[in-house]
């Protein structure tokens, strides 16, 4: 919920006052350009592209203006959402991390150096396609919570640790994975993901 957009395409009327936090366990992750398999206990699996920072040092309760020592590298990745469960726990006022933190439901691509591209971490273009056609675009210059803000919230409840990755939020065009979609994920122009779905 970190983009107005989306949260307008979510039918999402709530004011946004704190990040939304949730995690993914570690067999969440799914890399080096690896096929998703739909799962059977799903049938809306969901795509949600979003800048992926790595943690590069041990952090707790950092002030946002310090945040920017604690990473130095981005990717984008897709955070995928069995929507069907996600609706049916949250109506029924559940945790909704089973929808989330499946396994191989963190897809990232390949990270880059953020001083080598000369990127700024609160204006990076990002964008999927899904063979060939651009479905998902955004720019983290359009963030409701800024990086620093949400390592500054984060790390005041869990300590951040060196390799942690912060999924960042997605923009508006979030829609269903099929079999045999091919998903290419962009950076600044860059092509940091590609995989496809079994």
């Amino acid at each position: 919920m970190n983009y107005a957009t989306h949260n307008k395409e979510m039918q999402n009327t709530l004011l946004i006052s704190e990040p939304v936090i949730f995690m993914k366990s570690d067999t969440s992750l799914l890399e080096d350009g690896k096929p998703f398999f739909l799962p059977d206990f799903s049938s809306n699996v969901q795509y949600e592209t979003e800048i992926v920072v790595k943690i590069n040092r041990l952090g707790k309760c950092i002030d946002r203006k310090f945040a920017s020592r604690y990473y130095d590298e981005i990717t984008v990745g897709i955070d995928m959402t069995a929507r069907d469960l996600q609706r049916k726990f949250k109506d029924s006022g559940l945790p909704w991390e089973l929808s989330k933190s499946f396994d191989n439901s963190a897809v990232i691509g390949k990270f880059v150096s953020m001083e080598k591209e000369g990127l700024d971490i609160d204006a990076i273009p990002f964008r999927l396609d899904i063979d060939g056609k651009t479905v998902q675009e955004g720019n983290t210059a359009n963030m409701i919570f800024k990086v620093g803000e949400i390592i500054e919230y984060a790390s005041r409840f869990i300590t951040l640790k060196t390799g942690d990755l912060i999924f960042t939020g997605t923009p508006a065009g979030v829609g269903k994975v099929n079999i045999n979609n091919r998903l290419e994920g962009y950076v600044n122009g860059n092509k940091l993901l590609d995989f496809q779905i079994k």
